[in-house]
């Protein structure tokens, strides 16, 4: 018999429990599921989220604008020709999954999911990896990126096009651990015409009380967190060719989305691995995907330019 998603919900936090993982430090990943309205968090978790939300009332806004920034870039990749897509810091599944979108625009796709969390993972693979063809989950650690790309080697073809998604993850890596460096490694390892997208806080918009007080509340988590200016977030797509407006406000990408303004919180943008020759294909990818990818963002040209 099938199990439900409550089932699986408490194999997953008992697995955690009997493991000897500490519930009562807040975790990042789920943290931002509560800021989600999800469900897989524990006290210790809600309780960082609150105070959060009361120094930045609208903190978990942003968090859903992140999300929304997600699906409109997975949506604008996938209709661009895209058909690997590579999710490090994929965090708890929500609704609208990476690969439920880009499946929907192009049946065939393949998507892997990473994170180095344990639970994360598990939770990953009870819920995403069965019955899902062409979704792989991994656990690997962003700070090792040669692990990354070695076990998603498991569903993806590096001699292809691939979208490389950093969505609000960097800035859980602090300047100690060589984030450029570790976004530099990654693209590396991309074939030419393929995409790199990443969304990251910032405190440019905040009161610089408040935050050094959400901050503080990081500090305290599973790992810290570091907002960066606009002109430091620019500087991960060094090497690459950025597109649409740029790096901006997610709000505004690739143009302004519905929904209340608020506050600049997450910068985000989308840069391409420039295609100095015509990707090769090879027979296995043919059959998978069954068509070659187009040119990149080709079909949003009338309101996308080259930053």
């Amino acid at each position: 018999m099938p199990r439900n998603d409550r089932q699986v919900d408490r194999d997953v936090k008992g697995t955690a429990v009997s493991r000897g993982f500490d519930t009562t430090i807040p975790n990042v990943a789920r943290i931002y599921d509560f800021m989600l309205g999800g469900k897989d968090h524990f006290a210790a978790d809600r309780d960082a989220a609150e105070r959060v939300i009361r120094e930045i009332p609208y903190s978990a806004l942003a968090c859903r604008q992140n999300r929304e920034f997600l699906g409109r870039v997975v949506r604008v990749l996938a209709d661009a020709g895209i058909r690997q897509f590579l999710d490090i810091g994929s965090g708890l599944p929500a609704a609208r999954n990476v690969h439920e979108i880009v499946q929907a625009a192009a049946p065939g796709s393949r998507t892997v999911y990473v994170d180095y969390d344990h639970v994360v993972v598990a939770h990953a693979r009870a819920l995403l990896e069965k019955g899902s063809d062409g979704v792989l989950v991994v656990e690997a650690d962003l700070r090792n990126p040669g692990a990354v790309i070695g076990g998603a080697r498991g569903l993806i073809d590096f001699g292809e096009p691939v979208a490389l998604l950093l969505f609000a993850v960097l800035h859980f890596l602090t300047d100690a651990e060589q984030p450029y460096k570790v976004v530099r490694s990654l693209a590396e390892a991309l074939a030419p015409g393929s995409a790199v997208a990443l969304s990251h806080i910032t405190g440019e918009a905040i009161g610089p009380e408040a935050s050094l007080a959400g901050q503080k509340v990081y500090q305290s988590a599973s790992a810290p967190a570091v907002p960066r200016s606009r002109e430091d977030i620019t500087g991960f797509f060094d090497g690459l060719e950025l597109t649409g407006p740029g790096v901006t406000d997610i709000s505004l990408w690739p143009v302004k989305a519905a929904g209340p303004g608020i506050p600049v919180t997450f910068y985000g943008g989308v840069a391409r691995k420039r295609r100095d020759a015509a990707p090769r294909l090879t027979s296995r990818t043919r059959k998978d995907l069954g068509a070659a990818p187009l040119g990149l963002f080709s079909p949003y040209d009338s309101h996308m330019r080259m930053g």
